[in-house]
Parts: C-alpha cells; structure tokens; sequence
C-alpha cells in the first residue's frame, strides 16, 4: 500500500487472522498489521493518540464485547475516525448485515472465501485497490 500507516484488523477468530497475517505477508504488503479482537479494544486503539491512526480498517461482524456494526456506529460518529476507510471482512452473507455496513458508510463488504488461494485474491485485489486509491490525509 502507498500510506507507511498501519493497517487495523478487527478479528475476533485467531485462524482468520493468521490467514489475513499470512496473506498480506506473501503479497510483500509492508504496512504493520495491528490486531485487534473486539470492536472495543479498536476502540481504545484508535482515540489512543500515541497510535498512528490506521490508513486501513479490515472488520469482521460477529465478535463480542463490541461487533462490528456496534464499532462502525461509533467510528462513523467520531470526527477523528470517520475518514477511515473501513472493509468488512467476514463470513457473514446476510443481505441486513450488507445494507446495515452501508448505510454506516463501509468502504466495501467482502465475505471470507474458505478456500485460502481465493482468500489471498481477495486480499491482493483489496490491497491494489488500496494502493491506487488516494485517501485523505487523516491525522
């Protein structure tokens, strides 16, 4: 990706987020990946002033504490996080979870492939697309 911030993964499910690790990893993604496993310790990340803010959020729906839209409601609401591009990445194929995340402005809304090889194609296709698009310059 073109931004040196860190990318933001809200994964709840360990092997998810080994496989999200791993594929950003053979796609020479150099960004830091910080992982977080609910949307409350996002949270807490990201109105941290000692973090860099993330130029990328990867979001799954179904965690505890806080779930995904519970977070999207609060970061959308939050002037300092709203700007953040923010992908969910779940295994979630319900049509109410996709018109909730976009009615709370998601940037784009991929279900998990089970199958590894087509989860790093969605991975290399969410990093290109990342790496072409200009985004504001968020503090």
């Amino acid at each position: 990706m073109r931004s040196s911030k860190p990318i933001l993964l809200i994964e709840d499910d360990r092997l998810d987020a080994m496989m999200v690790a791993r594929a950003l990893d053979e796609l020479k993604v150099t960004n830091e990946l910080v992982h977080k496993t609910n949307g409350k310790e996002a949270l807490d990340y990201l109105t941290d002033e000692a973090n860099k803010k993330p130029c990328l959020i990867l979001l799954d729906l179904n965690m505890p504490k806080t779930n995904g839209v519970d977070f999207l409601r609060i970061a959308k609401a939050d002037e300092a996080l709203k700007r953040i591009p923010i992908v969910v990445l779940t295994s979630s194929t319900e049509e109410q979870d996709v018109l909730e995340t976009f009615k709370l402005s998601v940037a784009g809304y991929i279900v998990k492939p089970m199958d590894y090889i087509k989860f790093v194609e969605a991975i290399r296709t969410l990093a290109l697309y990342w790496t072409l698009s200009e985004l504001p310059d968020g503090k």
